[in-house]
């Protein structure tokens, strides 16, 4: 998957026109069209932008790993690879209990 694909959807899964992307890109709607389209690639400041806006690596970005892997490092935890999806699952069950009982606003 290359960065236009990605970036076409994650603009569609936040509900996003490409207007309103090109807005905080502060660039043209049709720069948005020639990214999502792989006609040009957006620089190395936009592509970080992106990564930021959307909360995603730029491993991800790229189509190098399937896991939105936040930007914000700060908040990434590596999980062991024996992890199963019902253990990850429990795990942000477990995550959501603390933050009620610690009473801890997002």
């Amino acid at each position: 998957m290359f960065i236009g694909e990605r970036l076409a959807e994650l603009r569609k899964d936040k509900g996003l026109r490409q207007k309103e992307l090109a807005d905080k890109l502060k660039v043209k709607e049709k720069t948005v069209s020639a990214y999502e389209n792989d006609v040009t690639a957006p620089s190395d400041r936009i592509q970080e932008e992106i990564a930021r806006l959307f909360d995603v690596s730029l491993d991800y970005l790229h189509g190098l790993t399937n896991e939105e892997v936040t930007y914000n490092r700060e908040q990434y935890v590596v999980l062991p690879k024996s992890f199963t999806a019902k253990m990850k699952k429990e795990l942000l069950e477990y995550l959501e209990f603390l933050k009620l009982k610690y009473k801890v606003k997002q």
